[in-house]
């Protein structure tokens, strides 16, 4: 694995390629850790190759009832995973589940799926270029100003804030008696309808958050599709 220090600044995408990882996962489930492995491999190597490549890691909670209920979960990652499953058609919902730029899915342990499918994101230009600047970060709220050229039609603006170097110990359910380590942890998201070019969103985040440790991510997709047309990403501390 890649060693690289977490405090260095994502790249912007601008209106170039980019991949927006999101990765569907639970520490209930024993198969995630390895797949967990990979997002971080995949966060760690775009940071040192400047690439615009943003990884989300969206714990979901129907893995809560047998035994560990997962810290990170959340029943708005589920619905989000849902929302996926009725777009690709499959009806039904599995851990760990990998989609790149809303077009790609497969099992996030895959590391050669994951690779092909971020190197061909990477050649497509975004039609909706992003950027992003954290306007203010304190109290528990993160404040994200946004500006998108050429919106979509019912575009929606996901941004996410994401935490990296977060460990804990599991005593119950299929991982018990391991201490886990995850990167990019969705910590707080949000969607909002792009009825400008620009605008600020406002993010309520969990006091224990480490903001060193954090960044915001956005990405642009419109509303009943999949594919993602723009993204950016900026660390909280910045």
């Amino acid at each position: 694995m890649t060693d690289l220090s977490p405090t260095g600044s994502p790249p912007q995408a601008g209106d170039g390629g980019f991949a927006v990882v999101e990765m569907f996962t639970s520490q209930g489930c024993e198969s995630c850790p390895p797949a967990e492995e990979v997002l971080t491999e995949i966060e760690r190597d775009a940071r040192r190759r400047g690439e615009p490549v943003f990884a989300l890691g969206f714990h979901v909670d129907y893995w809560d009832h047998l035994g560990w209920p997962d810290p990170y979960a959340a029943a708005a990652y589920t619905a989000r995973q849902e929302a996926y499953a009725r777009a690709f058609g499959t009806g039904h919902l599995y851990t760990p589940q990998m989609v790149v730029n809303g077009t790609a899915e497969f099992v996030g342990s895959d590391r050669r799926r994951a690779a092909d499918a971020i190197t061909s994101a990477l050649s497509a230009a975004a039609t909706a270029p992003l950027a992003l600047t954290v306007g203010n970060a304190g109290g528990g709220h993160v404040a994200v100003d946004y500006r998108v050229d050429r919106p979509p039609a019912r575009g929606m603006l996901h941004v996410a804030v994401v935490e990296r170097g977060l460990e804990n110990d599991v005593p119950r359910g299929e991982n018990a008696g391991r201490r886990l380590r995850q990167d990019n942890v969705v910590r707080a998201f949000t969607s909002v309808g792009l009825n400008a070019e620009e605008g600020r969103v406002e993010l309520s985040v969990p006091p224990d958050l480490d903001p060193a440790q954090a960044s915001v991510i956005g990405y642009v997709q419109q509303e009943g599709e999949r594919a993602v047309v723009g993204a950016a990403a900026v660390d909280v501390s910045a």
